[in-house]
């Protein structure tokens, strides 16, 4: 299951290593490293957070969680922000679509402010933007003014999820990474859950969308105050320690204070990528995959519910709040299951639960049939997604720029599934529902059928991509200029323990 640590890095193909690397695939897979069913307990995990730890997390998951409401806002209460704004809901949805593909700038940029400068005050500001950008979103009067400031929420939002996993995990006990994994993820659909709520609550007062809005922007208000008191997280100000000791004997280093700079003149991103180009590439395609899986099952599965099942609104509301119950416990259960089972172990077990769910989700129009089937189904895809943060934490583990790095390739991934709903509503429109009269209403699609294979092959890919892939079960989070520094101070203490005795004085002399 778990390979050498030391392998994590410095990607040099050959014909001979690609050999032995895949000779493992299923040997590594298939060595568990957990031995006990004890390992299945979450209570050792719990036992080894402290008080600290729990804050932490509690405000890295809250700031997922309000990134997650604030982007769901606008396809909860796309109807009404077209009517008001006099344009079509396939226009608003541009609106979503911007979000998907700025988000990745802002993945890059503020991965390289919070590597280089911390994650305290980097999501701050992130949180301080989705307070204006959520109030401004809320007085705007035309189209055009609407997409400028998704456009800009975008940037922000895709800063956020690596700086939220940092706060949440990044100072967690090892043991308890995997179940905090499967905590913290499930945040996304917890944020969709609220959005829906908040918009049923503010539909039909006098402002409707607008008031929506403008109450998203006292949530991440209130996390700012909970995290400004709370200092820079433990790691983040051992690995600027390790850095200025390094610097004392770099005279380049030291004749510049800006980090930014430093990181710019030395080349440092550049050489990231040469040394770990396969990696990053990797962790790229795997994303794209956990994305596929929850947008492939998401996006169209409310106007399933409306267009073919024919459920009201108050029906579908209902529903998607109880798959999204299952999507919860299924990133808690599964996060914790990876702890005695590995990680890629774990993706391949919930792909292959949630294919036995496909069928009935969506062919079965029933209500009843599809929040039970759509639960567990959910409890499978967002069960993948439990065990994506601690997977990323562990195969990055020792990049100096693991924020930049992990939010990049989760963005591009997500910008890479961007275009699911748009696959699927295209092939559905081939496979239109006849009405009674024998003619097919507008709207009226077959996209149970069309989500049912796209499902089925999005599965298939990822039982292949974590099948192929690396995994550094429990790899702990030192960079290499923290290994390098302690490294030589054990060198140092042990010369000053050797030097220190009478023979060796005597020999020397």
């Amino acid at each position: 299951m778990t390979e050498p640590i030391s392998a994590n890095n410095k990607h040099v193909v050959t014909a001979e290593s690609a050999r032995l690397y895949f000779s493992t695939r299923l040997s590594t897979l298939l060595s568990f490293p957990g031995t006990s069913i004890k390992a299945l307990s979450p209570v050792p995990a719990i036992r080894a957070m402290s008080l600290s730890n729990w804050n932490y997390f509690g405000m890295g998951f809250f700031a997922w969680t309000i990134d997650s409401m604030d982007f769901f806002c606008v396809s909860a209460s796309a109807t009404a922000i077209a009517e008001s704004l006099n344009v079509s809901v396939t226009d608003i949805t541009w609106g979503i679509t911007l979000v998907l593909m700025l988000r990745s700038v802002g993945a890059f940029l503020f991965g390289i402010i919070g590597d280089n400068y911390g994650r305290k005050w980097t999501l701050i500001t992130c949180l301080a933007a989705f307070v204006v950008l959520e109030i401004g979103t809320g007085f705007v009067q035309t189209y055009e003014q609407f997409l400028a400031v998704r456009a800009i929420f975008g940037i922000f939002m895709g800063a956020c999820w690596s700086l939220a996993a940092s706060t949440a995990m990044e100072d967690a006990p090892l043991i308890s990474r995997g179940f905090l994994s499967g905590l913290f993820l499930p945040g996304y659909n917890l944020g969709y859950i609220f959005a829906v709520i908040f918009w049923r609550a503010f539909e039909f007062t006098p402002h409707s969308w607008r008031a929506l809005f403008w109450f998203s922007a006292a949530p991440p208000f209130l996390v700012i105050l909970w995290r400004l008191p709370f200092p820079e997280m433990k790691f983040f100000k051992e690995y600027q320690q390790t850095i200025l000791e390094k610097n004392l004997n770099s005279p380049e280093a030291a004749r510049t204070d800006n980090a930014i700079v430093h990181f710019f003149k030395t080349n440092k991103l550049l050489k990231f990528f040469k040394d770990d180009w396969l990696l990053f590439v990797y962790l790229i395609f795997l994303m794209a995959g956990f994305n596929f899986m929850s947008h492939g099952s998401q996006d169209l599965f409310p106007t399933m519910l409306k267009n073919q099942v024919g459920l009201g609104s108050d029906a579908i509301t209902v529903t998607m709040v109880v798959v999204n119950l299952g999507a919860l416990l299924g990133g808690f259960c599964i996060g914790q299951f990876t702890e005695l089972t590995g990680r890629r172990f774990g993706i391949m077990f919930c792909c292959v639960f949630g294919g036995a769910f496909i069928y009935p989700t969506f062919f079965i129009h029933n209500q009843s049939a599809i929040m039970g089937a759509g639960f567990f189904l959910q409890f499978a895809v967002m069960g993948t997604w439990g065990i994506a943060s601690v997977h990323l934490f562990e195969l990055t583990a020792k990049s100096p720029y693991r924020t930049m790095i992990s939010g990049l390739a989760y963005q591009l991934g997500n910008l890479a599934s961007s275009a699911s709903s748009t696959i699927e509503s295209s092939i559905g429109s081939r496979f239109p529902l006849d009405t009674v009269n024998g003619k097919t209403a507008h709207g009226a699609y077959n996209y149970g059928k069309v989500m049912a294979i796209f499902m089925g092959c999005v599965f298939g890919y990822m039982l292949i991509i974590s099948f192929l892939g690396p995994e550094k079960f429990h790899n702990e989070l030192q960079t290499e200029e923290m290994e390098e520094v302690r490294n030589l101070g054990q060198i140092e203490d042990g010369l000053s323990v050797i030097s220190s005795k009478p023979e060796v004085d005597h020999y020397e002399s």
